[in-house]
């Protein structure tokens, strides 16, 4: 039987769309056994940007079955959707992560902001984020976009503020994503579509306007799939989720995912110091100094109980 190796443009749950080694499209299935005897504890044991051998069906009908999983550089992870207890594999092999926010509307929460970011640096991912709909800012508004640039810059971060369907504020970020495999996510009715549409002309992935009643936007995206950006690069476009539940943190790891705590956690009196009320914190010491965010520890300490809960 021929094989074909490719890579993984779309799931859908029970099929794949794989894009072979000459461009070729196949649509590939998983042998029963991959489920069973794949080592990742997930609820999908393939994702998208993962590079697969596959043995060719139906040749003529471009029909494939998936029967290995080439080695991942990287993965990034959230709660399942349908099980909290399990993982669901967002995509695989990496360059950056990219979350798109709005201030307003709708108005996405520092906290999901910040699982995002924890996220990706706890599977050595680069991270980015993407204010979207500056246009649309009061003066109240302002105020809050300078404030999340200033936090996540001094954090470590790159910040992007742009208006998604004005192209010259996002000719930088289109360098930035340039040769790149950079996954996006966000809340519904950020405009994460149409910056997409407005990096890949042509594209034409569906956008939705924000409920006026609700404030909120309606899902578009239903499963996650891979574009070529036209200068060389992807794009993994994933759905709108409404949280980025984390798994599989512990406590004591927390503080690393903070890169502004990670900073100065070496020099807290205790090893194991949790920066909640010990003594001799560095941590608490940057905190009072205005060095890390009074928001983004606000933040930390809200994970945390998440996790003590959990634990």
């Amino acid at each position: 039987m021929s094989e074909l190796k490719g890579l993984v443009y779309k799931s859908t749950g029970s099929w794949y769309i794989v894009r072979d080694e000459h461009g070729k499209i196949w649509n590939a299935r998983i042998k029963g056994k991959l489920k069973i005897d794949g080592n990742i504890s997930s609820t999908n044991p393939i994702a998208v940007g993962d590079t697969v051998i596959c043995d060719i069906e139906e040749k003529e009908e471009n029909i494939a079955t998936i029967k290995t999983i080439d080695e991942r550089n990287n993965y990034i992870v959230r709660v399942s959707p349908h099980n909290k207890n399990q993982k669901h594999i967002v995509a695989a092999n990496l360059d950056a992560a990219l979350v798109v926010a709005t201030i307003a509307e709708p108005r996405t929460s520092p906290g999901f902001i910040d699982r995002f970011l924890i996220t990706a640096e706890a599977y050595h991912i680069p991270a980015i984020l993407v204010i979207n709909k500056i246009d649309l800012l009061k003066e109240k508004h302002k105020e809050q976009l300078e404030l999340w640039q200033h936090i996540y810059t001094d954090a470590g971060y790159e910040v992007y503020p742009i208006v998604a369907l004005q192209p010259e504020t996002v000719a930088v970020l289109a360098e930035r994503l340039k040769d790149k495999t950079t996954l996006f996510s966000g809340h519904s009715g950020v405009g994460k579509s149409t910056l997409i549409n407005q990096l890949i002309p042509g594209v034409e992935l569906r956008t939705q306007e924000v409920s006026g009643y609700s404030g909120k936007g309606q899902h578009t995206t239903t499963f996650a799939e891979m574009f070529d950006l036209p200068g060389g690069g992807k794009i993994i476009d994933t759905p709108g989720v409404k949280e980025f539940g984390l798994i599989d943190f512990e406590k004591e790891e927390l503080a690393q995912y903070f890169p502004e705590m990670r900073r100065v956690m070496q020099h807290c009196r205790f090893n194991n110091c949790l920066h909640i009320n010990e003594p001799g914190c560095a941590v608490k010491e940057a905190v009072n100094a205005s060095v890390i965010s009074i928001d983004r520890y606000a933040s930390y300490m809200t994970i945390m109980d998440t996790i003590e809960k959990k634990w």
